[in-house]
């Protein structure tokens, strides 16, 4: 229940969403010290040298490598960190090349804003690539730097490439191979499911299986990556997919267990756990699991795929020829990259942010640079990190900018008015560096109060503006909040089914095709295991764009709000789905025909009133089956999901 304030009177549920922290992971205790050493290094040495603004240039090229340092894995890492360095150099140096020429500096950034947010669409990589290329474009454009044109690239990815040799430094201490540690991860998010069933808290169950899916998609993607540089088959890489997919019947039989409304013996999850030290410390031989003895039809499934899951993931050997390679072999970076820049070209989505991104900046970029009144790079710095399409909400975002802001700015004024400048900005530099790790799994209103004080500190370092920039900062930050809500979110009214419907319905019909597969005589089980994977990555990407709708304010929020039953609904079908088809495999009658065809029908039905409708309507049904069919509890999720309604 959301809390009421002293007059009585009760916080929007956007506002409490927007203010709320978000869960955080433990510290990261490593990337808390390759931030503070990749930060405070660099200011020490151009200090050292008697070039404090080329340590600061260093130390902002470390700051992006530190806000990019996310993966666990190193050779994700490697090319997390790395390749955005370089399209960062070619950003700097096209807008040092322009900095103070009017107009040319407006056309420049504004095309360069253009390219940024459709490269942004991509993927991950190119997300971090593209805020960089734009980031360190704006700031070569409005900060008047030293030495010659080629230096100031040189420095900032040098800073950045010292962050990512900090952190290559543990790659000789690692433990164990990231892939198989993955794997590992994998297996114990997988325990952890099995362990909540059959609790009383429903949403645990719910977020162990979305954390089993996220685990799952991070593995097949960390192998994926490995693969794509082999040109043959790699032993280690087969048994390491061999492994992965044998956690798929646990995966497909905890639905089933769940139906039982009964806990596992403890004994079973243990057994997952320790299947999972197996991989992670590369044992193969004999596993003795004291698993208990299955009594239901339920207990022998999972004691089926658990036996299967012991034999396949501490087995010495593996035939290629005998793996069902789910990922198959990717394709070489070359045509990747040629398929890449075709879908960015050819997609109006990568088109409509990268114009939207383009007019927001274009207006910030006139402003500083064509009006006579003193505002800064900070204008365009901050439309830059609302307006990312895979970071969250607009909204939301500019308003935890402006928050977030305020007080990273009462810390800067703390720092800049109390701390001498010079040596003692290493010190400095060495605490509020590790604060950015620390803040950022917090939400993004915490990372930026964390990030601000950092920028102001090594802009000190540049323009010798003291406490004298704090207050334009803010003001700066404030104008770009706003022009970013106006030309970059309220001339932008994507309709509900563009956002967020189409891709729900999508969902919903791809359900209605699981369905049909999941009960098809002579399906190929992999094609059933691929398509629901499929589905629980799609689902996961339509839940993580509710919450951001979740954010906003009415109607959007509202709508949400409305529509996000229906989430839930399709994700219990899908279990409902995977747990029938698991007691078909395992001996229950196969359902007939007619009835398979009624339940996909009502999926599509309902598929096709979520793409034509605004708000959920509720649906009568007929679901009507045999008795005892083993389709029963789909049956009642489908009614259960046609059900909803819009609330009053």
């Amino acid at each position: 229940m959301p809390r009421e304030f002293p007059n009585g009177l009760t916080p929007p549920d956007w506002l409490v969403r927007n203010l709320r922290p978000q869960q955080a992971a433990p510290l990261n205790r490593p990337a808390l010290v390759r931030a503070a050493l990749g930060m405070a290094l660099p200011l020490a040495v151009g200090l050292a040298a008697g070039q404090p603004a080329y340590g600061a240039l260093a130390s902002m090229g470390a700051l992006s490598a530190v806000i990019g340092d996310t993966a666990d894995a190193y050779r994700m890492r490697l090319l997390n960190i790395a390749i955005p360095q370089v399209f960062g150099a070619a950003g700097v140096t096209a807008g040092a090349l322009v900095y103070g020429q009017g107009w040319l500096t407006v056309a420049v950034i504004t095309g360069i804003a253009l390219v940024s947010g459709m490269i942004s669409t991509i993927g991950a990589v190119s997300s971090v690539s593209g805020l960089l290329l734009l980031l360190n474009s704006v700031i070569g454009a409005g900060l008047p730097l030293p030495g010659a044109w080629w230096l100031t690239p040189v420095l900032m990815t040098g800073g950045g490439l010292l962050v990512l040799l900090v952190a290559l430094l543990g790659w000789p201490l690692r433990s164990g191979v990231p892939e198989r540690s993955a794997v590992a991860a994998t297996y114990r998010t997988a325990a952890d499911q099995l362990a909540a069933i059959g609790t009383t808290d429903a949403e645990e169950y719910d977020r162990a299986r979305r954390t089993v899916t996220q685990s799952l998609n991070q593995s097949y993607d960390l192998i994926l990556a490995r693969r794509a540089r082999y040109r043959g088959r790699s032993r280690d890489l087969t048994r390491l997919l061999a492994q992965l997919n044998a956690i798929t019947p646990v995966v497909e039989a905890a639905p089933a267990a769940r139906l039982a409304g009964k806990p596992l013996p403890a004994g079973i999850p243990a057994a997952v756990h320790r299947i999972a030290d197996a991989i992670d410390t590369g044992y193969t031989g004999p596993l003795t699991l004291a698993l208990p003895e299955p009594r239901t039809e339920t207990a022998r499934v999972v004691d089926h795929a658990l036996r299967h899951l012991a034999e396949v993931a501490t087995s010495p050997d593996v035939d290629p020829s005998g793996i069902d390679d789910r990922l198959g072999r990717p394709a070489a970076l070359r045509v990747r990259t040629a398929r890449a820049a075709r879908n960015v070209m050819l997609s109006a989505n990568s088109w409509r942010y990268g114009i939207r991104l383009a007019l927001c900046i274009g207006i910030a970029q006139a402003l500083v640079s064509l009006v006579p009144v003193p505002r800064s790079y900070w204008v365009a710095l901050t439309i830059t990190f609302v307006l990312k399409p895979d970071f969250g909400s607009v909204f939301s975002r500019a308003l935890l900018r402006a928050l977030g802001t305020v007080v990273g700015l009462m810390v800067a004024a703390t720092v800049l008015t109390v701390v001498p400048r010079g040596w003692w900005d290493v010190p400095v530099m060495m605490l509020l560096a590790p604060l950015i790790p620390a803040l950022t799994p917090r939400g993004y209103g915490f990372q930026t109060a964390a990030v601000t004080p950092v920028i102001l500190l090594l802009s000190d370092n540049l323009n010798h503006q003291g406490t004298g920039l704090l207050a334009p900062r803010l003001l700066d930050s404030v104008l770009g909040c706003a022009i970013a809500l106006i030309a970059g979110y309220l001339l932008w009214p994507e309709s509900w089914r563009t956002r967020v419907g189409d891709r729900l319905a999508d969902a919903v019909a791809d359900t209605a095709a699981y369905v049909d597969l999941a009960f098809e005589p002579g399906a190929d089980p992999a094609a059933r295991a691929r398509m629901r994977r499929r589905l629980y990555r799609d689902l996961s990407g339509v839940r993580t764009e509710f919450q951001r709708a979740l954010s906003e304010p009415p109607p959007t929020g509202r709508r949400a709000a409305a529509w996000w039953p229906l989430v839930v609904a399709v994700e219990r079908i899908v279990d409902a789905t995977t747990a029938a088809r698991v007691r078909v495999r395992h001996g229950a009658p196969q359902p007939s025909r007619t009835e398979v065809d009624g339940i996909a029908l009502h999926l599509r039905e309902l598929a096709e009133s979520v793409r034509e409708a605004d708000t959920p309507v509720p649906a009568g049904t007929d679901l009507t089956g045999p008795p005892g069919s083993v389709l029963e509890p789909l049956r009642q999720e489908v009614a259960a999901a046609r059900a909803i309604t819009a609330p009053r």
